[in-house]
């Protein structure tokens, strides 16, 4: 089928071993196992109704349907309730990962509001490009366990139901299957199939038909778990799985604030934290891919250890201490021998694509595992982790250029440019000085002394050589690399600039300062308190960020003034980065001012996405993004603390 799939999505199912993505009619767009990040393997999984050769798909805002969308209250089962007059029928449908299992249930309430009994087929069309690879895909049919198998090498998914099949058909195109009719072939070199149950019902009868997509890594075990599945009803499964994380939800820590609108995305927050940690490894990544061919982005279900320590702080703060635990494991199979931590990685440490160093990707490592430690406390934790410190403590040292006390040119956080940054500066600055604190710990007093003493003279390089007297604000960065014509252009303008001499021949163009306002900038402060919330360079560079950050009409603070990603949106992060800053420096009023915009701009399922249209106030990018998630519940707490 190969459809053309949306870039966003409305909701997310799994239970840290599959993971989904799904629209709002309850069409599932990608299947994640038995990682969350890689490989997925949906093309595309359809259902409708066949009345004679005509099939009426209600999983499409066409037909006539009108469709409803929303998560069950403290848990993360998808309803979906499509309605449809002229057809006569309402389909009331839970779309949902089964806890510790690898069995994802779509169950459907079919009702006959008519006046006349009906007579139909309901039919599944299922397309399964196993790990995005279209060639050496098999569809069969299991006769025994009445199931359509896609597989290819060790990955296989059953299709089936707790109703035995009416007609199957393996190897069907999209086309094909228009016509309604199944002809019974039972296997075909091909990722496609279909199904489909004769049903009958009188007016106002109701019928639930289950459909169950179980995986394993070969055909028994995949028809195993379909069997297990079929010794209880779909609806004990969803009462089973509703107890399993309302119970997840209780047992972390309540909601400090009074306020039924913070509660609730508080508790969706705290829901999709367990979906995007992966069970296996420990790996938390920053959203369910939506743009496998790198279209419009270079992807995001990937592991960045700047995502994850903003958002293992989040999960201590929440109670949900295991799961950072499981991260800061995971993070020593991924650092690199020479100590450092690359950009980012797939869930098995192995490094992703990738654009170059970002120094403050191991700095915040290191940052985040002392915000940990601080937590609970746990020597065993510390002595875990010391090896790893200890590299990576070296290799950020080894980074400092002598001569400012700052590190050395590396990419930014944004992936777009290469420049001693000051947000890397701040964060390299917290790293060091969190290394510091383990060495004390494992009794390295020297180590301890002389990382302290480097992060001091970042901390005065920050201040000598970072800062714009003329704008009253923090420079973005020093050193920036440029385009020649850039580089010509703005030392014709004055601006300051060297070239240097790199290997075989070529030259890297580099202007002294870059002064552009970057809502990172906050970073210096919090959370890494390279500088003091309270200090005016701080209040003026703030200021500076809200005044020429904000977005005209819809609000909501973008990420950096000449912004161009997907329009240059404002973020939910960003906007939430400075009610940070605000309640850091006790303005409560401008702080919860902030958080509301991002309580507005949650979707429809109650997500916080990346983006916001700057135009319509419409979500723009990437949903859930799981680092803005975390950048509210440490709103939360900031806002609890300040009252």
């Amino acid at each position: 089928m190969n459809e053309k799939k949306p870039y966003l999505v409305d909701a997310v199912i799994g239970n840290s071993r599959m993971l989904a993505t799904l629209g709002r009619t309850g069409k599932m767009y990608r299947l994640w196992w038995p990682n969350i990040d890689t490989p997925q393997h949906v093309d595309a999984m359809r259902v409708g109704i066949q009345e004679d050769h005509t099939i009426n798909w209600f999983d499409e805002a066409t037909n006539g349907w009108s469709h409803n969308v929303y998560y069950a209250d403290r848990s993360n089962i998808l309803h979906v309730d499509a309605v449809s007059p002229q057809a006569g029928l309402t389909v009331s449908s839970r779309h949902f990962a089964v806890p510790g299992k690898d069995l994802l249930v779509r169950e459907y309430a079919i009702q006959n509001t008519g006046t006349e009994s009906k007579s139909f087929s309901f039919v599944v069309h299922s397309s399964f490009v196993i790990s995005e690879n279209g060639l050496y895909n098999t569809t069969m049919f299991n006769a025994e366990a009445d199931a359509l198998i896609h597989f290819r090498h060790q990955y296989y998914f059953t299709v089936s139901s707790a109703i035995v099949c009416t007609k199957f058909q393996s190897g069907i195109s999209w086309e094909d299957v228009q016509k309604g009719e199944l002809n019974g072939s039972v296997i075909d070199m091909q990722p496609t199939g279909a199904m489909s149950w004769q049903l009958s019902l009188a007016p106002g009868e109701t019928i639930i038909l289950p459909i169950y997509v179980a995986a394993a890594g070969n055909e028994h075990d995949a028809v195993s778990v379909l069997q297990d599945a079929r010794k209880q009803t779909s609806e004990l499964w969803a009462e089973q799985t509703n107890r399993y994380w309302n119970d997840y939800v209780s047992a972390a820590v309540p909601c400090p604030v009074e306020d039924a609108e913070i509660k609730a995305l508080y508790e969706r927050s705290i829901l999709m934290f367990k979906l995007m940690s992966d069970e296996k490894t420990g790996t938390i990544i920053a959203a369910p891919e939506f743009d496998e061919t790198f279209s419009r982005c270079g992807g995001y279900s990937y592991c960045w250890g700047r995502d994850a320590a903003f958002i293992t702080t989040a999960l201590d703060k929440v109670g949900l201490k295991d799961l950072t635990d499981a991260f800061y494991d995971w993070t020593l199979t991924a650092q690199s021998p020479d100590g450092s931590w690359q950009q980012r990685h797939y869930h098995d440490g192995q490094l992703a694509p990738s654009w170059g160093l970002q120094i403050d990707e191991g700095a915040s490592i290191i940052w985040g595992m002392w915000e940990h430690y601080l937590v609970n406390e746990d020597r065993a934790f510390a002595s875990r982790i010391w090896p790893a410190v200890l590299k990576g403590a070296q290799f950020l040292a080894s980074f400092i250029d002598p001569a400012t006390g700052l590190p050395k040119p590396s990419i930014d956080l944004w992936e777009e440019r290469e420049a001693s940054h000051t947000y890397s500066s701040a964060a390299v600055y917290g790293g060091l000085k969190a290394a510091s604190g383990f060495a004390e710990l494992a009794g390295e007093y020297e180590l301890a002394e002389q990382w302290s003493e480097l992060a001091d003279g970042i901390k005065a390089g920050i201040e000598a050589y970072c800062f714009n007297e003329e704008l009253q604000s923090f420079y973005r960065g020093i050193n920036l690399k440029v385009s020649a014509e850039k580089f010509n252009q703005d030392t014709q303008a004055g601006h300051e600039g060297f070239v240097e001499d790199l290997d075989k021949g070529y030259k890297k163009y580099v202007l002294k300062h870059d002064p552009i306002i970057d809502i990172s900038l906050l970073g210096i402060s919090v959370p890494f308190n390279a500088v003091p919330a309270e200090s005016e360079r701080m209040r003026s560079t703030a200021d500076a960020v809200e005044r020429l950050l904000t977005v005209p009409e819809v609000g909501g603070i973008k990420r950096y003034e000449d912004d161009i990603y997907i329009g240059g949106n404002p973020w939910i992060l960003t906007t939430l980065w400075l009610a940070h800053y605000r309640f850091a420096t006790g303005d409560v009023e401008a702080g919860r001012k902030h958080m509301q915009w991002a309580l507005d701009h949650r979707t429809e399922t109650g997500l916080l996405p990346e983006q916001v249209d700057k135009n319509t106030g419409e979500t723009a990018w990437v949903v859930p993004l799981t680092w803005s998630h975390a950048m509210f519940i440490l709103s939360v707490f900031m806002l609890a603390e300040a009252k």
